[in-house]
């Protein structure tokens, strides 16, 4: 009988789960509403009844969550996989949310941070976007977070995650570089995060701000964006940097370990699964 090579046994080099075209639809589809979501108070003019986002939060709420169905149903249609893997990311998403509160509140000490990078390097860009979207969603539950910016929140923690599945993937990549690699995702990743969520805050707080930083409805994009850079240095830099050092240190302490729990893991549960023989 033929044997399986020993890289079949084990389950092989675990790589982010690859997108389909079904997959690629759906999260282009998501995210082209997330985009339209967070930046259309620009465009809105100064008229307009509506001009922040405490009214178009729980339509995006409502559209958030068939969308992210629809990406599961087009990842495991793509893929072929099964239960298992649905059941995974509802384990790493109760760990995610319970990390959560370990930090929140304090200078931007996130640890959550850190399992997204490395959870969306190992799941792909469908499942990690839809796991930094439900993680977000289940840790509002758990601390009393939720509001007009949860699902904004959601959809900034699925791009955040995505965005590690979608990093490079040599073969020759592994220990030391890929760990460097993804702290440095997550330093960069984690300002890009809370500059995403400040265009949302920004907007909604407009009437408690100076006019200096204040988001100034129906004036020319570029004026706003002025006011937006001067407000994102004013208020959340500090709060970015700390996220992001956090980040950075937990990745390089225990990336190496984690990934390895998580591609076990994922062996375990078929992500994928392919074996091949070797002629005898």
């Amino acid at each position: 009988m033929d044997r399986p090579p020993k890289e079949a046994r084990t389950g092989g080099p675990a790589r982010p789960i690859r997108l389909g075209p079904r997959s690629v639809a759906a999260l282009g589809l998501i995210s082209a509403i997330g985009v339209v979501a967070f930046g259309w108070p620009l465009l809105a003019d100064a008229d307009s009844a509506v001009t922040d986002h405490a009214a178009d939060a729980p339509w995006l709420f409502g559209a958030l969550l068939p969308l992210l169905v629809a990406v599961v149903v087009a990842t495991i249609a793509d893929t072929g996989m099964g239960a298992k893997a649905v059941a995974m990311l509802g384990v790493l998403a109760a760990v995610g949310a319970a990390l959560r509160p370990l930090g929140a509140g304090t200078a931007g000490l996130e640890p959550m941070f850190f399992l997204m990078v490395l959870s969306g390097r190992v799941l792909g860009p469908g499942f990690g976007f839809v796991l930094g979207s439900v993680t977000m969603f289940a840790s509002a539950l758990l601390t009393g977070g939720v509001g007009p910016w949860m699902p904004f929140q959601m959809l900034a923690m699925g791009w955040f995650t995505m965005g590690a599945g979608l990093l490079p993937a040599p073969r020759g990549l592994r220990g030391r570089g890929e760990v460097l690699m993804l702290a440095g995702y997550g330093f960069l990743s984690s300002f890009a995060y809370g500059t995403v969520m400040n265009l949302q805050g920004w907007v909604l707080l407009q009437s408690t701000m100076s006019s200096s930083v204040a988001f100034h409805p129906g004036e020319p994009v570029h004026e706003n964006l002025v006011r937006f850079v001067a407000y994102c240095l004013a208020t959340s830099l500090g709060w970015d940097l700390g996220r992001a050092a956090l980040t950075v240190v937990l990745t390089v302490l225990l990336g190496s370990t984690v990934l390895k729990a998580l591609r076990r893991a994922t062996r375990r549960a078929d992500f994928e699964a392919q074996v091949t023989f070797e002629p005898r």
